[in-house]
């Protein structure tokens, strides 16, 4: 059966992850209605009940572009406000860039999943005199949908903490907003059927996820003949494998089931690499078929996938 691996027009690229700063949430919001003593087992938590984070970004160099999925946190915000996500670790954003041979000046687009805080924040920083904000990466264009961004710039009360003007506006300010379109044709597993947008002007696959929050997108692009899925929130952590295993933060649980379940057959069905965004300790997995419903299977740094 094809997969998507083969809907990608491949061209000649490298891709680096970016590491832009690990963190801490709460381990119940992060696993919603299921037990402690289930999910400890995966992602054990800290005496504050705070479990470990990462923003595990991607940079995928493509001729003369240089593309950025998601760009974590940033640093513009308060103190006060890193206080309640516990910053640990070494990683930044522009020490990742510079470790991979690039500067945020050379990014020539920045893709967002989403624009909840921990993906996008870190798209927009204090310009020069700390009098208001401007784009983090001055010659990038910024990427996003038109039904998801019309969600964020207008929230709903349960998502509003998530989604911060500062983060948000001066993108569309500074007249390098651009906006992908959705869902045009769908592939097939041997379970069921995914929607995505095959040719999106980044040469890359997306699929929408509605679970989470409006119009999440989920890229799949084709490296050294590997299907790879960056995860975003549709799977967080490799301890989110479990079908009900949904965060707290989803505005919609109900559609993140079905959601999970027709990602994972598929990423089973193909042999789908998954990137983990969140997981601070497993950074790509591969999954596979069980009595139990799709499940780990293989654990691969960058290095050890991609020599």
């Amino acid at each position: 059966m094809q997969s998507l691996a083969f809907l990608y027009f491949a061209r000649s690229m490298q891709i680096y992850p970016i590491e832009a700063g690990n963190f801490k949430l709460d381990g119940g919001a992060m696993f919603g209605v299921v037990p402690k003593s289930l999910w400890s087992r995966t992602n054990p938590a800290d005496h504050n009940n705070m479990i470990d984070i990462a923003a595990r970004c991607m940079l995928i160099e493509e001729g003369n572009r240089l593309i950025l999925i998601d760009t974590g946190m940033g640093d513009k915000q308060s103190e006060k406000f890193f206080g309640y996500y516990f910053p640990w670790g070494e990683h930044s954003l522009d020490a990742s860039l510079k470790k991979a041979g690039f500067h945020r000046d050379d990014i020539t687009d920045v893709f967002m999943t989403h624009l909840h805080f921990d993906h996008c924040g870190g798209s927009v920083q204090w310009n020069k005199d700390r009098t208001g904000y401007e784009p983090a990466f001055k010659n990038a264009t910024f990427w996003s949908n038109e039904a998801h961004w019309q969600w964020a710039t207008q929230p709903n009360r349960r998502e509003k903490a998530s989604f911060l003007k500062e983060n948000i506006l001066p993108m569309e300010e500074s007249g390098r907003l651009r906006f992908v379109d959705g869902p045009k044709r769908s592939f097939s597993s041997e379970n069921d059927t995914i929607d995505y947008a095959e040719n999106s002007p980044l040469n890359f696959g997306i699929f929408f996820a509605d679970g989470h929050t409006d119009k999440q997108m989920i890229p799949l692009l084709t490296f050294q003949n590997k299907t790879i899925a960056f995860m975003a929130d549709l799977l967080p952590t490799a301890g989110h494998l479990p079908l009900p295993f949904v965060m707290g933060y989803d505005t919609r649980p109900l559609l993140t089931l079905p959601e999970k379940e027709k990602f994972l057959n598929a990423a089973a069905d193909h042999h789908y690499y998954l990137w983990l965004e969140h997981d601070a300790h497993n950074p790509i997995i591969t999954v596979k078929h069980t009595e139990k419903g799709v499940r780990l299977d293989q654990t691969y740094t960058f290095n050890e996938l991609f020599k």
